[in-house]
């Protein structure tokens, strides 16, 4: 067990609202297997994600559009089988959450079925419906903004969210609302940093990024990345963090290290 992961009872939406509020940043990682889950949980991540990134990392997809149910509830009952702290967190694939009655099917089955701690649908219209239905139900929920890659083909490709006033007031407008229909979590991809530190402000419970500066009061990114074994070419707020470490347990070290001591991101991996 890392010496990071010492001393630190189990992650629960509870003790994330403490580190907000205590100013700790929140380190958070994509897994998709046990063995992955379990390296993860021993060097002290938080949160760990079933991201249907695995469309596209695991299976080699385009997009993260074809990942069905059944396959996300696979590969979180692989990841849950090896935590013991961090928290579990999944992804609600692309038209699981098409209607509220959708939404709570689906989500019963992750948390049921997957083992799944908190389900994560992307933002959309109709979505402050299901958040609350979700909520009332007692299912904890992270709301993501920004860039939504399932509607990757809606907005014309992978682009930054939120560069211009009109979509910047909107996201904080959203945020807000998602957050009084009782979203406990709030996750922005590909936003300026400076609107990403207004809403992180702005919200009472935690907000993480990916691609969204180092003010806000978590940080996620994509396994496969730090480890420089994704497929095609690295994004900007990603880091290579094994070429420095040597293995894969110290490079999932120095991220949650880098993250606590805020010296991940830099501005290199932040938007403008």
């Amino acid at each position: 067990m890392s010496a990071q992961s010492e001393n630190r009872g189990a992650v629960t939406v509870s003790s994330l609202k403490k580190m907000k509020q205590a100013g700790e940043p929140i380190a958070c990682l994509t897994a998709y297997d046990a063995a992955f889950a379990a390296a993860l949980d021993g060097e002290g991540v938080d949160v760990v994600l079933v991201g249907d990134s695995l469309g596209m990392v695991v299976q080699g997809r385009q997009t993260t559009i074809p990942v069905t149910m059944d396959e996300i509830i696979y590969h979180s009952q692989m990841v849950a089988r090896g935590l013991d702290r961090a928290l579990l967190m999944v992804d609600m694939p692309f038209m699981s959450y098409a209607t509220a009655d959708d939404a709570l099917r689906n989500a019963t089955r992750l948390m049921k079925e997957g083992g799944a701690q908190m389900v994560k649908l992307e933002w959309g219209a109709l979505q402050l419906d299901m958040v609350r239905r979700l909520t009332e139900c007692g299912i904890p929920v992270c709301a993501h903004l920004g860039l939504t890659p399932q509607s990757v083909h809606k907005l014309g490709g992978y682009r930054v969210q939120g560069r211009d006033n009109h979509t910047a007031v909107k996201m904080l407008e959203d945020a807000g609302a998602l957050e009084q229909a009782g979203a406990d979590l709030l996750l922005l991809e590909c936003v300026p940093a400076l609107l990403a530190r207004e809403i992180a402000a702005n919200a009472s419970v935690p907000v993480i990024g990916i691609g969204a500066g180092g003010d806000v009061d978590g940080q996620i990114l994509v396994l496969y990345d730090i480890l420089d074994i994704a497929p095609g070419k690295r994004t900007r707020f990603s880091k290579n963090y094994i070429a420095d470490t040597g293995s894969i347990h110290r490079a999932i070290g120095e991220y949650v290290r880098e993250v606590r001591e805020r010296r991940f991101p830099t501005a290199a991996h932040a938007f403008e």
